[in-house]
């Protein structure tokens, strides 16, 4: 029985009668699409949700993770400019990811924008599963485009790390979902540190600004743990 059957079952629309309200069977069946259509943005924005914390898991449990992170510790003996011209994109990620799984979504957004910025087509799909859990489906469909593109100038660095990559993700992430993973880094071992960090943001708006040797030094240490 189809959406429209139902209604007018629930309705019992008499046969020999024209007492059936037009105007709110339509009102019902507007409800019904409407709530079908929820329901799918719901189970869409759980599959992104799910995908972002298979990717951003992985990013952080790289053996490198923690050597990407050192690389953008703020250094007082370098200049601003100088900091900004020597981004590790690769570091950018890492931090982003664990920004995220820390629950700094919006210094993660700020990072993985630095980073697909730069070119890293990983940070810019991370950008469309993090917008798609927001519900925020043009910025989503904007940032899968820059993951999914090729790049003019391409460069190991900063595409997927094998072909298909983004595909995948979807296997593995179900598979997640139903087994776990043992690639699993601790995070939350290392809210406090990123607190403190998000308390020191020098802008007064929560933004995690750059990481320092204490926290990447934590990461390090949870990596040989595992």
């Amino acid at each position: 029985m189809t959406g429209i059957d139902e209604l007018l079952a629930d309705a019992r629309v008499p046969t020999s009668s024209s007492s059936f309200d037009v105007a709110a069977g339509l009102r019902r069946l507007a409800a019904d699409r409407a709530g079908a259509g929820s329901g799918r943005e719901l189970a869409q924005a759980e599959r992104a949700r799910q995908k972002l914390a298979v990717v951003t898991r992985w990013a952080l449990a790289r053996p490198d993770a923690a050597d990407r992170l050192e690389r953008l510790v703020d250094d007082p003996a370098r200049s601003r400019e100088a900091a900004a011209e020597q981004l590790d994109v690769e570091g950018a990620l890492v931090f982003a990811c664990l920004l995220h799984l820390t629950g700094h979504a919006e210094s993660a957004q700020f990072w993985w924008q630095l980073a697909a910025g730069a070119g890293h087509r990983t940070a810019a799909y991370c950008l469309h599963l993090h917008h798609l859990e927001l519900g925020e489906v043009r910025e989503a469909r904007h940032w899968l485009a820059q993951a999914t593109s090729a790049p003019t100038e391409p460069d190991a660095t900063t595409a997927p790390p094998v072909d298909g990559f983004f595909e995948l993700l979807d296997v593995f992430a179900r598979y997640v979902r139903t087994h776990g993973s043992a690639a699993y880094v601790p995070t939350e071992a290392l809210e406090a540190e990123v607190d403190r960090l998000a308390a020191r943001s020098p802008s007064g708006c929560g933004i995690v600004t750059r990481p320092d040797r204490r926290l990447a030094r934590q990461l390090a240490d949870l990596a040989d743990r595992r």
